[in-house]
């Protein structure tokens, strides 16, 4: 396991990222729902009840179906509800819109689960029919992609917004040489957490690096064909581009596999956001230099815990609550109802092998 809350003796090598103390409302993709959209039904293999079926039945709604980033989160969501005893469920839609998750969250309100762990695609799109299954007695906590604070009960935040922005700054401008044109290609227009990340990578570079200049920001819309066709057009739409942060695990991966056989390739750094294994050849081939992230199975398990924290009355939201989360250890509830999982770490070749996810 990679990043333990507390317990100091779990650091590993990697170089630990500072980030900022104050937490903000940021916000990041499951299998199974007879909504449309899903590629299994709700009795499908993927939505079978974890440690016993309890009667705690918590549903993990990511972003989109397919995308490692969520598969490895809702992997630590497993684990935790079946250390709690309850019933594990995942769902969503292939593709990341919220008016495909909205489909879902009407669903799991008629089928009253206890709990909605989700993951949004759009910060107010969503509150209607999250407004509706609270008010069905449901908990909704959302992770690593926030709704508008009042649409649901926690949010478990993977990072500080400034820290994860500083990060992905910090890097670029070691890369380049802290001078030159760069480019971000994002997930989705509407993810809340990824415009959080790009408004302060801009407020960061304007303030501290001055001869960098962001001359354009792209969708990929966390699809990876999508994604490298972007970053082709990035390169051609701007020749003297030094530099690309891809704030997002799909977009780093697809970017990386582009650069990694073009003319690109070691001219142009790339960094932002991406999992050991989707990025460990591209760090090994020189591909990519290095990137930030922190443990989305964490994460997932955090927010599991979370959910059951609230559903069985440990915890109502409010700034100081406390729970525990298993493995992870105790965490307070913050301001705006905001649970904080820990510090982003720096994955390069001298440290990626030490992480398997």
């Amino acid at each position: 396991m990679w990043i333990s809350r507390r317990k100091a003796g779990r650091a590993s090598a990697a170089a630990r990222v500072a980030v900022a103390a104050a937490t903000v409302a940021i916000l990041a993709a499951a299998c199974s729902s007879g909504a449309p959209g899903s590629e299994d039904s709700a009795d499908g293999d993927s939505s079978a009840a974890a440690g016993g079926g309890g009667d705690v039945s918590i549903t993990f709604l990511p972003k989109n179906l397919g995308n490692p980033y969520f598969d490895t989160s809702s992997k630590g969501g497993k684990a935790a509800v079946e250390e709690i005893g309850g019933e594990f469920k995942e769902v969503g839609p292939t593709e990341a819109t919220p008016d495909a998750q909205v489909s879902f969250i009407n669903t799991l309100t008629q089928q009253k689960v206890s709990a909605i762990v989700l993951s949004a695609n759009d910060p107010s799109a969503l509150c209607s029919s999250l407004d509706e299954a609270k008010a069905a007695g449901i908990k909704v906590v959302t992770f690593d992609s926030d709704v508008d604070a009042e649409c649901r009960d926690l949010f478990v935040n993977q990072a500080t917004a400034e820290g994860i922005a500083k990060a992905q700054v910090d890097l670029i401008s070691e890369q380049i040489g802290d001078a030159g044109e760069i480019a971000v290609l994002s997930a989705t227009a509407n993810a809340t957490n990824q415009n959080a990340w790009i408004d302060m990578m801009k407020t960061d570079l304007a303030a501290n690096h001055p001869n960098i200049t962001l001359v354009d920001v792209v969708y990929g819309d966390d699809d990876d064909q999508t994604s490298f066709d972007k970053t082709a057009a990035l390169l051609q739409s701007h020749p003297d581009l030094k530099g690309i942060v891809s704030p997002t695990t799909v977009g780093i991966a697809a970017a990386a596999r582009y650069l990694q056989t073009s003319d690109f390739k070691g001219k142009v750094k790339l960094t932002g956001l991406g999992t050991p294994n989707d990025m460990r050849d591209y760090v090994k081939d020189g591909t990519v230099d290095a990137f930030a992230l922190w443990n989305p199975e964490d994460l997932g398990y955090l927010s599991a815990f979370a959910a059951n924290a609230l559903v069985d009355g440990t915890i109502t939201g409010k700034e100081g609550d406390t729970f525990t989360a298993g493995k992870l250890g105790e965490y307070t509830v913050g301001p705006d109802a905001t649970v904080l999982l820990g510090e982003p770490y720096v994955f390069n070749a001298d440290n990626i092998d030490d992480f398997d996810f």
